[in-house]
């Protein structure tokens, strides 16, 4: 969408590393309490709702940069924020028009078919772990718990959420988004 009408586009994923490290462990206690850990302590060993709970961009932690990044673009053209950073109740108090945001919620089916399609057997962060297949599915459960938070959140708050599956293609998600924007 952004390329088609020339906007930029920031992807929160993309700034994760440079966000790390422009970070404190006062400021993101949880975040440098992750980075301590071994493969096995973050994805093997802990249960999917500690997961959830103590990961530090599920808890906002950063977000302050995301907005710092955002304040030096340019204004002109528009600017597409996405990622899972973007935290409803954290996003709704800077929004100057609440329809200027949409939360794309995966299906649980959505989520294993994006995690499948991105690595190849014995690649990606799982494979570091003692137990892989463990680690997937502590991931795909703390995934759909964190998908069930951002869908509530959006709901109490009013915001707008177009949920994805598999049958969708990326042109039917592009007029969705389109059309929860009103463009």
């Amino acid at each position: 969408m952004a390329d088609r009408r020339g906007w930029h586009l920031y992807a929160t994923d993309d700034v994760m590393g440079d966000h790390a490290r422009r970070t404190t462990p006062e400021d993101a206690p949880f975040l440098h309490k992750f980075i301590a850990m071994d493969m096995d302590e973050r994805w093997v060993n802990r249960s999917p709702q500690t997961m959830l709970e103590t990961f530090h961009w599920f808890r906002g932690e950063g977000f302050g940069l995301i907005v710092e990044d955002l304040l030096r673009l340019p204004r002109e053209p528009c600017v597409i924020v996405e990622g899972f950073r973007l935290l409803p109740h954290l996003v709704k108090p800077l929004l100057a028009v609440p329809g200027h945001a949409v939360w794309l919620l995966p299906t649980p089916e959505f989520r294993q078919a994006a995690i499948r399609g991105r690595e190849t057997p014995g690649e990606g962060f799982t494979w570091k772990t003692s137990a892989p297949e463990r680690a997937d599915r502590n991931l795909a459960e703390r995934d759909r718990m964190f998908t069930n938070r951002v869908h509530e959140e959006t709901s109490r708050l009013e915001l707008r959420t177009v949920e994805v599956d598999t049958t969708m293609t990326e042109e039917d998600l592009a007029k969705q988004v389109t059309a929860a924007f009103e463009l």
